[in-house]
């Protein structure tokens, strides 16, 4: 008799189990403390934007337990691996190359957030990936491959990134003025 209540509950556990993701089967997440609308895209292999149409936001902001819609009538496919010009272990179609003057900025500052316009806080992940750029020639959520930079997402906009401009994140102030101003070439990935 006990081995049937140990087998039953067991079962029970793993039918009922106590996840709060998302399963494989599910369409929904239930946002956690620290999630990103970025971070959940990237997880479901969508894109910011169409988290945003599915779940009706207006903004990149999220609040720990709310449910998120993480498909839709459209199919979320993986996207395909392409080859690139660049000499990296992650292969991705290059649609655009830019040149671009680029400077470096940190989240450390006194009147920073560390909040990015795609809601990713940067001072909580320093080890992320962003740039700032202007909207018009680079769409915030674009991937891209900065050279002297590496594989970064298009994660913020600035006040002063106008036209073929962009900042790098980077988790110091000591790094930013390492970096400097430089001339650098933009890989827009698809």
């Amino acid at each position: 008799m006990k081995k049937f209540l140990v087998m039953f509950g067991l079962a029970g556990m793993i039918l009922f189990g106590s996840n709060h993701d998302a399963s494989a089967a599910s369409n929904t997440y239930k946002v956690k403390s620290g999630d990103s609308l970025y971070r959940i895209a990237k997880k479901y292999k969508v894109s910011v934007n169409t988290l945003k149409k599915w779940n009706n936001l207006k903004s990149n902001t999220i609040h720990p337990n709310q449910k998120l819609k993480v498909s839709g009538t459209t199919a979320s496919k993986p996207a395909k691996k392409a080859t690139t010009t660049t000499t990296s272990s992650k292969k991705q179609k290059v649609v655009k190359t830019i040149t671009v003057s680029a400077t470096a900025y940190t989240a450390n500052c006194k009147r920073c957030s560390g909040i990015t316009a795609l809601g990713l806080n940067l001072k909580k992940n320093p080890k992320l990936k962003v740039i700032s750029v202007d909207p018009k020639v680079i769409k915030l959520g674009t991937k891209v491959y900065v050279e002297g930079y590496g594989y970064a997402i298009a994660g913020d906009t600035g006040g002063a990134i106008k036209g073929k401009k962009i900042d790098i994140f980077v988790p110091s102030y000591k790094k930013a003025i390492q970096w400097g101003r430089k001339t650098v070439k933009v890989q827009i990935l698809k």
